[in-house]
């Protein structure tokens, strides 16, 4: 299964289960260990837990597994690796003071001044 069959069915999942604020990264330029970032925001910790189990279930039906689960006991921001997609699921005030896409679009702009200028 490639990353973007993972990642559309993880966003599928997110819709079903009506997640805030949903923002895909794409990170290929700047990781090897990923191609997306995926950060969603749930209202509550139940919410937050809904989304993990909504997304889990969806890609079981695709054969795909997270190879890392981490968070679910508090769940005020869980993450779900499934190896080309890393998915962020937090509440939104932990996501607010970690505030992972400005940093992801902070690397991604560094990125390409580094690659324009090596191209002068």
């Amino acid at each position: 299964m490639d990353s973007n069959q993972i990642l559309q069915s993880i966003v599928a999942a997110i819709e079903e289960s009506k997640g805030l604020n949903l923002q895909v990264l794409d990170v290929r330029e700047l990781t090897d260990f990923s191609d997306y970032m995926v950060v969603v925001s749930g209202s509550s910790s139940r919410h937050v837990k809904s989304i993990m189990r909504n997304v889990i279930d969806h890609l079981a039906k695709l054969r795909c597994k997270a190879i890392g689960v981490e968070g679910e006991q508090h769940a005020q921001w869980i993450l779900l690796d499934f190896t080309d997609v890393v998915l962020h699921i937090m509440l939104p005030d932990v996501r607010d003071f970690y505030d992972l896409e400005r940093f992801w679009d902070r690397a991604l702009a560094q990125t390409h001044i580094v690659r324009d200028e090596k191209a002068s």
